[in-house]
C-alpha cells in the first residue's frame, strides 16, 4: 500500500517536474540564442508561470508542500512564485519550519496576507510564529472575534501540549436531547468535522457528561433519551497535558478523537487522530537526527554554510571522545609495538562497542517513547543492561580470542 501510494503522488507531481525541465531547457535556449528580444523572452516566462499555476492548482497542498520540500532552491522559488494565494497559506502549515521561515523571507507583505486571510484560526496558529510581528498582528486583527479569541487561548499553551494541538471544531448535544432531536441537529449542519466518531453530550454549563457513539444513533429507537445510550466512562484530556501522553492514550486506546475539558470539566474542544499523529511522526523524525547530531527540522537544500553549522557541535563533541580513544590507544603503544596483531583489534573493538551502543539506545529510547521507564525501575534496567554488556563481551571477546 505504501508503494502504491508513492507512485500514485509520482504521477500527480509528475506534470510539474516536465515543466520545471522545460523551463531550464528553454532558459538555456533563450540565453545562447543571440537574436531573441526581451518582449519573446517575456512571453516565454509568461506562459511558462500559467501552465505551472495551472498544474499546482490541480494538486493538494499536501502535495505540493512534499513536492517543496523536495526541490532545489532555484526551481523551489519557480513553484512558489507560481503558487496560488488560495494554496499558498495551507502549504506554508505543511512543510517544515525551516523551509516555511525561507519561504516567508522570500515572499512579499501584501502576498503574505492574502495568503494568511484563507487560513483558519487553527491553521494561522501553527505558523503564527514563524510570520513577521506586523503581518502576524495584522492576520489575527483580521480575524472574527470568536476565531481572535480561540487563537489568542491556544497559542498560549506550549507547542507540545494538547491544548495547542486541540481543536474546536466539536459535534456538542443538550443532555436533555433525544437521539431523534441529534438526528435533526445533523441535517441542519452545512459541514462535518472531519475525524468525527462522537458527539459531546454537556450540560447546561457547557459541562462534559458522556459522549454519545455515531452508531448509537442507527441501534436504538429514536425516542430515547441521549443519557440512556451515552458512554459515562470517558478518555478526556486537560489543555496542559503533554501530547507525548495523549499520543501513548491514542494508542492504546485506539481513539479517533477525544475531548478536551478544564479543571471544572466544561468542553473546551477536540483532539483528533490526525493532529497527534502528525505531532508524533514529527517527535520520531526530530529525535532521529538528534541521535546523529542533526537539527530536527533541517532544510535539506538549505544553504551550505547554515548546514554545516548546525552539524558543528555534534561533530566537536564526536572529535573530543576521538582524542580520549587515542590518549588510551597512546597508553598501550608498547604493548603494540611488541605485538602488532593487536593493531588490527581496534577497528573490530570501536565497532562491536558502537553496535552496543546503539542497541541499548534504540531500546532505552523506544522505552522513553513508550512511558516504560521512571524512576523505580531505571535502577534494575542500569543493571540489566550491564549484564547484558558483560555477558555479551565475554562471549565475544572469547570468540575474538580463539581467532
Amino acid at each position: 500500500m505504501q508503494f502504491s501510494s508513492q507512485r500514485k503522488l509520482e504521477h500527480r507531481l509528475k506534470p510539474v517536474f516536465e515543466l520545471l525541465r522545460r523551463q531550464d531547457l528553454v532558459q538555456q535556449l533563450v540565453d545562447r540564442s543571440e537574436e531573441s528580444s526581451d518582449i519573446a523572452t517575456d512571453l516565454v516566462h509568461r506562459r511558462h508561470h500559467q501552465e505551472l499555476s495551472a498544474a499546482l492548482a490541480r494538486l493538494h497542498p499536501a502535495d505540493i508542500a512534499h513536492l517543496v520540500e523536495m526541490l532545489p532552491p532555484e526551481d523551489r522559488n519557480s513553484v512558489w512564485k507560481c503558487m496560488p494565494d488560495s494554496t499558498g497559506g495551507n502549504v506554508l502549515v505543511e512543510v517544515s519550519d525551516s523551509v516555511a521561515e525561507r519561504l516567508i523571507e522570500d515572499t512579499s507583505a501584501d502576498r503574505l496576507l492574502t495568503m494568511g486571510g484563507y487560513l483558519s484560526a487553527e491553521d494561522l496558529g501553527i505558523i503564527e510564529d514563524l510570520l513577521p510581528e506586523d503581518i502576524r498582528e495584522r492576520l489575527v486583527a483580521g480575524l472574527k472575534e470568536g476565531d481572535r479569541s480561540w487563537l489568542e487561548t491556544t497559542v498560549t499553551y506550549p507547542e507540545d501540549t494538547v491544548g495547542h494541538l486541540m481543536t474546536r471544531d466539536v459535534l456538542v448535544i443538550d443532555s436533555g436531547a433525544r437521539i431523534k432531536d441529534v438526528l435533526r441537529y445533523f441535517r441542519r449542519l452545512q459541514d462535518f468535522p472531519d475525524h468525527t466518531d462522537k458527539i459531546f453530550v454537556v450540560d447546561g454549563r457547557h459541562r462534559l457528561e458522556g459522549i454519545l457513539p455515531l452508531k448509537a444513533l442507527f441501534l436504538n429507537p429514536t425516542e430515547l433519551p441521549v443519557t440512556e445510550v451515552m458512554v459515562t466512562d470517558i478518555i478526556a484530556f486537560m489543555p496542559d497535558v503533554d501530547a507525548d501522553d495523549a499520543g501513548l492514550a491514542f494508542e492504546r486506546y485506539d481513539l479517533v478523537s477525544a475531548p478536551v475539558i478544564d479543571s471544572r470539566d466544561r468542553l473546551l474542544g477536540r483532539l483528533t487522530v490526525d493532529v497527534v499523529m502528525d505531532f508524533l511522526r514529527e517527535q520520531a523524525e526530530e529525535d532521529a537526527f538528534l541521535r546523529e547530531g542533526l537539527k530536527g527540522d533541517e532544510d535539506l537544500f538549505g544553504p551550505v554554510v547554515e548546514s554545516a553549522r548546525n552539524r558543528w557541535l555534534w561533530l566537536f563533541l564526536n572529535l573530543l571522545t576521538a582524542l580520549v580513544a587515542s590518549r588510551v590507544i597512546g597508553i598501550f603503544e608498547g604493548s603494540i609495538e611488541k605485538l602488532v596483531a593487536l593493531a588490527t583489534l581496534m577497528p573490530i573493538v570501536a565497532s562491536i562497542g558502537g553496535n552496543t551502543g546503539n542497541q541499548t539506545v534504540a531500546l532505552v529510547v523506544r522505552g522513553l517513547a513508550l512511558g516504560q521507564i521512571h524512576r523505580s525501575n531505571v535502577r534494575y534496567l542500569a543493571f540489566k543492561e550491564l549484564g547484558v554488556a558483560l555477558l555479551n563481551g565475554l562471549i565475544w571477546g572469547s570468540v575474538m580470542g580463539f581467532v
